[in-house]
């Protein structure tokens, strides 16, 4: 009575399904040991099972309701989401740090590749001698073939050289070429012969399009006719196979020149002639892209400077590109071209202001005007060995000692101011042709002119400046040739000895130690009134 009163305590408020617990309610009634409390109040695995899955249930629902606030935390110290963010974070981090150590690497890369550019640009300057000043200046060319790889250059052009026997660039056209080409503007100063004016032609034929209906594109000025002529001429050999209109300003045409109708890419004249078209004729220079202004120093010389001026302010064109060669440069032209110039390199081959090393200089004492006329024959006597070039510091003078040679057994000629254009012009190519063996002139040929292979200069006047002496030595040595220069002076040009011997220690000649004591003199210019040239003994 007591276990049935118990066990209705037990399990009072109990329901027990009965069709699903019938063999447990069949072994009670066979009467099995009563169970004790625990195994009793126990819940079966079933139960457990249904309250995990209710458990469950709850914890996935408060998690989606919370997740509805916030994705990123549905459960506290645990986010699929955070997870990933952290990640990506971590991923991009670490890509960062990747992509900025191979930049600094490119940086770095980049900078050696620098580095060695300039060091190889420094190393080839040196080896040719070439000077520069200026920012950024470009690096020199090593071969001419550069000229396609670095600059595009059209192949004809390269071929060109090659045809005219151009292997190897020289010091000034190795680093002139680059900087014209590089749109910088420039002052050169190189040795006579040294290739100046392919230097400055060649960027002029790469860059300007040939056949241009559009103007004028490029303007070469020059102190002489003859030497717009032989500029003209070795134009037209470097531009063979395209065509370029390339016009020399000859007289004919700076007076009655139909400019608007003229086609011309490439246009090389004297100053005045020029400027004559410029202010007569309607000559219009605004498209010009190219200025060159050749043998500059003269060009700058008193009667010049105006004419150069005008010429300047007609080519308007923003965006020109002027340049200066010379073999020669004071300063004070050098400061007066820099007012024209914008952001100028200077380019000095060698020592500024100084003759070919491949020239053997003398200085011979002749005494008197009649001293010189006997050592000028005595050498011819000696040895003759043409061409021959004699310089004279005025027409008459070239006159007298034209007469006086042609009693002697040498085939002379004769260049001056007072013959016309072409008998200038014949003189010049019966030198060249090999007809004349000895060539007599004044300054009109002594700056620019290439006579292939001339042997030996003669100055028989003094000459008025060094660098007039540098200008009329340079006609021989040229082109890497050797060369031989004689100067005579008398007692009246010893007080000028000093700066013509300060141009031949520069070129690494002997120099007596006399002369080298003479004091410097401060006015250059040396022009002495002479006795007439003649062997005659003075009438009383």
């Amino acid at each position: 009575m007591e276990k049935a009163k118990l066990s209705s305590a037990l399990f009072a408020g109990t329901h027990f399904d009965r069709k699903r617990f019938a063999g447990d309610f069949a072994r009670f009634r066979q009467g099995p040991p009563a169970p004790d409390v625990a195994s009793a109040a126990a819940p079966s695995p079933e139960k457990k099972r249904k309250r995990q899955s209710k458990a469950k249930a709850k914890k996935s629902k408060k998690r989606r309701a919370e997740g509805a606030d916030s994705a990123s935390d549905a459960v506290e110290g645990f986010s699929v989401f955070k997870g990933l963010a952290a990640k990506k974070d971590e991923d991009d981090s670490e890509k960062k740090v990747e992509t900025g150590k191979s930049e600094d690497s490119e940086v770095v890369r980049r900078r050696k590749e620098v580095e060695r550019e300039i060091e190889r640009a420094a190393i080839l300057r040196k080896k040719f001698d070439i000077h520069i000043s200026g920012q950024n200046v470009p690096a020199p060319l090593e071969n001419f073939e550069e000229l396609v790889s670095r600059y595009g250059c059209d192949s004809y052009l390269v071929g060109n050289l090659s045809k005219l026997g151009f292997q190897e660039p020289t010091p000034i056209q190795r680093q002139a070429i680059p900087i014209l080409l590089s749109g910088r503007e420039c002052f050169a100063c190189a040795p006579t012969g040294s290739g100046k004016t392919l230097a400055f032609l060649f960027p002029i034929l790469m860059k300007i399009k040939p056949g241009s209906k559009e103007g004028v594109k490029a303007v070469i000025l020059c102190p002489t006719r003859e030497l717009a002529a032989q500029t003209t001429r070795e134009c037209k050999k470097l531009a063979k196979g395209r065509k370029f209109y390339i016009k020399l300003m000859t007289k004919d045409l700076s007076k009655s020149g139909n400019f608007k109708d003229m086609h011309c890419d490439i246009l090389v004249s004297t100053p005045l002639r020029l400027d004559h078209a410029v202010q007569k004729r309607d000559l219009d220079l605004s498209r010009v892209e190219y200025l060159v202004l050749d043998e500059s120093d003269k060009l700058f010389e008193l009667g010049f400077v105006e004419v150069i001026d005008s010429v300047v302010k007609a080519c308007s064109n923003p965006s020109i590109i002027r340049s200066l060669f010379s073999a020669t440069l004071p300063d004070s032209i050098e400061t007066l071209a820099r007012t024209i110039m914008h952001d100028a390199v200077r380019v000095i081959v060698g020592r500024k202001n100084s003759a070919s090393s491949l020239i053997k200089q003398k200085l011979i004492f002749a005494g008197t005007e009649k001293g010189k006329l006997l050592a000028l024959r005595q050498s011819f006597a000696e040895s003759l060995n043409p061409p021959v070039l004699i310089f004279v510091q005025s027409k008459e003078r070239a006159k007298e000692l034209y007469k006086e040679l042609a009693f002697d057994d040498v085939r002379a000629d004769v260049i001056h101011a007072d013959l016309d254009e072409e008998q200038r012009q014949d003189a010049v190519d019966n030198l060249r042709a090999g007809q004349t063996w000895v060539l007599i002139a004044t300054e009109v040929i002594a700056r620019g002119m290439d006579f292939k292979g001339v042997n030996c200069v003669i100055n028989y006047d003094f000459p008025e400046s060094a660098s007039a002496y540098i200008h009329r030595i340079g006609r021989s040595g040229r082109a890497g040739r050797s060369g031989e220069a004689i100067t005579f002076f008398t007692e009246e040009d010893k007080p000028f000895l000093r700066n013509i011997a300060n141009v031949l220690i520069s070129s690494g000649c002997e120099v007596p130690s006399w002369i080298k004591a003479l004091p410097k003199l401060k006015r250059k210019k040396h022009r002495v009134n002479r006795d007439p040239i003649s062997t005659l003994p003075d009438e009383d």
